[in-house]
């Protein structure tokens, strides 16, 4: 590979889901930027979803903008069979899908804990099973997995025991898919980021509580284009020898 980009993703097609803003729409269009066609997906946010398949349009990309609840197999299901019908192929899967409501505990009835689990790792664990066919077609050469962790998973925060728990075991998750994907050849493995400066809906401009305890080595907040090369790279054929990883983005503030 020597004078190759470790990065380039030409001829790799991609799924990022919840990629209709902020972070995982800095993911859907940097591995477009890296070659990729990518699979654009959100659960109810389509005008949001076809801009960034536009976005990628017009850096002469090719994207296929899905509408689908990852919390339901039938439609993920359905999601993989059209990026096949669409490219052929999929090498690359980015379970990106979250929500962060922020609650007190004694505000947070069951049914809300398993929505919230069920949007983060269960999400995840129905694209895996989905997209699995797929993603061991392409193995060795370019099959990989990407989860975004959350950096409350390794230093906690108030009100919100549901939203660390799911992101915890997101990085159990990864560790136990690499184990099992590795005689196939796909990689697993996890991009934590930390305070990165994202747009936030009217119903959740409340500042995260644990903001307000964190500050960063590197002495700004982190930006979703930090966490798309991360992404990127790990996706890339100069990460096909690292599995099972959690790799931190967060400037520092949290030294793992």
């Amino acid at each position: 590979m020597t004078g190759a980009d470790s990065t380039d993703l030409t001829g790799r097609v991609a799924v990022v889901t919840g990629a209709g803003r902020n972070i995982g729409r800095a993911i859907a269009l940097t591995l477009a930027a890296a070659g990729a066609a990518v699979v654009v997906n959100a659960r109810q946010s389509r005008d949001e979803i076809e801009a960034v398949a536009a976005e990628i349009a017009g850096m002469s990309g090719r994207a296929l903008p899905i509408l689908a609840d990852i919390t339901d197999p039938a439609a993920v299901a359905r999601m993989a069979q059209a990026a096949q019908a669409k490219f052929g192929r999929v090498d690359i899967l980015v379970n990106n899908a979250a929500v962060r409501h922020e609650a007190k505990l004694d505000a947070i009835e069951l049914a809300e804990w398993r929505r919230i689990i069920a949007i983060i790792l269960d999400g995840a664990f129905i694209c895996v099973k989905a997209f699995l066919p797929l993603l061991r077609e392409a193995g060795r050469d370019s099959g990989a997995i990407v989860n975004i962790g959350g950096i409350t998973a390794d230093i906690g925060s108030a009100n919100r025991p549901h939203i660390v728990a799911a992101k915890a075991g997101l990085v159990g998750l990864t560790r136990a898919l690499a184990h099992d994907l590795a005689p196939d050849g796909v990689t697993v493995n996890c991009v934590v980021p930390g305070l990165i400066e994202t747009a936030r809906k009217a119903t959740s401009s409340v500042e995260p509580s644990h903001r307000a305890l964190r500050n960063t080595l590197l002495g700004r907040l982190g930006t979703p284009a930090d966490v798309a090369a991360a992404v990127r790279y790990l996706a890339g054929p100069g990460a096909r020898y690292v599995t099972g990883q959690t790799l931190h983005v967060n400037g520092g503030t949290f030294l793992g």
